[in-house]
């Protein structure tokens, strides 16, 4: 009889989760019948039970917010990549039972960059300044060989953004939000603030735009990719994010490489189409 597996992807609020979505899928198309993926709503005052209660069927975690942080104690080793912005997505369980940490989203948003052919660029601007916003920093800390710009709403934003492009080893100046049409002349722009946050951005587009990385999904495409594809742009989205930070969390909990790229997507389009 085969070792069952488990795996599930934990936060508050995880809901609308795609994650086991793409997960299953991976599973399906690589023949792990042995697999399963859930869901769990747990916070940051649960994490430490519900970790402490797992047994030897586990195989991985997936963290989405506020647990990003919140797990690092509760780990024996997390990677360089998790350590530089202090977050970990991804948790991979040994069967010696050591927990070891990870962060896709980094080289995810790299992936998910280069697969549009976005590889090096001379300069870079970022909208918005929280966790999403660090992790944009490291991935562009590798494909920026230029300043980037974050356009914040407070000083303390933008201290907080300088401080992160200290430790990461990227150029990093600071403008107000309300100067953030600015940001549409850089080669790569990315968007990590919420839903709707943006739209008011949209006439502001010029004709023949960059890059756009929106990390939004849902709704999809949001207000400003809309115009920015419309005007002869290059846009990345959330899903694409999602989808390439998935396929590294599957390879590296079930230890099958590569990944089943195109039937993640396909499975994460029908989930999307179907809300």
């Amino acid at each position: 009889m085969s070792r069952q597996h488990r795996a599930a992807v934990l936060g508050s609020p995880i809901a609308h989760s795609l994650s086991p979505v793409l997960h299953r899928a991976a599973y399906a198309e690589l023949g792990l019948d042995d697999w399963s993926y859930e869901r769990f709503e747990v916070d940051e005052a649960a994490l430490p039970g519900f970790v402490a209660e797992l047994d030897g069927t586990w195989a991985g975690l997936s963290l989405t917010m506020p647990l990003k942080r919140a797990i690092i104690p509760l780990l024996d080793e997390i990677s360089d990549t998790a350590a530089a912005v202090e977050a970990v997505n991804t948790v991979v369980l040994r069967e010696d039972g050591r927990r070891i940490g990870d962060n896709t989203d980094i080289p995810g948003m790299i992936a998910a960059l280069s697969e549009r052919g976005v590889e090096k660029v001379e300069s870079a601007a970022v909208l918005g300044a929280g966790a999403t916003a660090s992790s944009a920093l490291a991935a562009l800390a590798r494909i920026c060989v230029g300043p980037v710009t974050a356009y914040v709403r407070s000083e303390a934003r933008a201290e907080e953004m300088r401080g992160w492009g200290e430790r990461l080893g990227v150029e990093v100046r600071t403008a107000d939000w309300e100067r953030a049409a600015e940001a549409f002349a850089s080669p790569l722009v990315v968007a990590t603030t919420p839903a709707g946050t943006t739209n008011a951005l949209a006439d502001a587009v010029p004709e023949g735009p960059g890059t756009l990385f929106d990390v939004l999904y849902d709704p999809w495409p949001t207000a400003l990719a809309a115009a920015w594809s419309e005007r002869g742009g290059k846009v990345v989205g959330g899903l694409d994010l999602l989808v390439h930070q998935a396929v590294l969390q599957v390879e590296q909990v079930t230890g099958r490489v590569p990944a089943p790229l195109a039937a993640m997507r396909a499975a994460g389009e029908r989930a999307l189409a179907a809300r």
